[in-house]
């Protein structure tokens, strides 16, 4: 009875599953504001005798990719902001056309904790025609000796339109 059961689970899950899983185009777009977190360091551990936590210092990689086979986009800022929301640093200069399937990115070392934990990027960027809007992350690292960390932190859609 059991593995009768099973098969129907299964098989209920092959039925089930293509409308779950199925393609959703993505809304198309002429540009975006896209807030991504920033991590400068992660606290961890146990409280010290100050009452304060260990803290490991993180580096942050901004990637932003284009994801159209068949468009330009044009990043026009990449601002980056500390855990006060006071502007850091600018990182595109000009605005940077990335041609269909480029990426670029921004790097932040582990050592600049200027940001803290609550750092982030305001990425903008603009279309002439309706896209795909670009993947844009942060991509958190530390490699030392036996301490490693790495993780994802997703941009989100803040401001629609050009």
């Amino acid at each position: 009875m059991l593995l009768k059961l099973l098969r129907l689970a299964a098989l209920g899950f092959l039925v089930i599953a293509p409308s779950a899983f199925a393609d959703e185009a993505p809304a198309l777009s002429q540009g975006e504001t896209v807030y991504a977190p920033v991590y400068s360091d992660v606290q961890y551990g146990n409280l010290d005798g100050s009452g304060n936590p260990s803290r490991m210092p993180l580096s942050a990689m901004l990637s932003i990719r284009n994801t159209n086979p068949g468009a330009s986009i044009t990043v026009k800022s990449a601002r980056y902001y500390d855990s006060a929301g006071k502007l850091l640093r600018e990182f595109i200069e000009q605005p940077k056309t990335l041609a269909p399937l480029e990426s670029t990115e921004v790097f932040v070392e582990h050592r600049d904790m200027t940001g803290g934990s609550g750092a982030n990027f305001l990425v903008v960027w603009e279309s002439a025609t309706p896209v795909n809007p670009p993947v844009v992350e942060v991509v958190h690292a530390y490699f030392f000796g036996n301490q490693s960390v790495a993780f994802i932190s997703p941009g989100r859609v803040i401001r629609p339109g050009p």
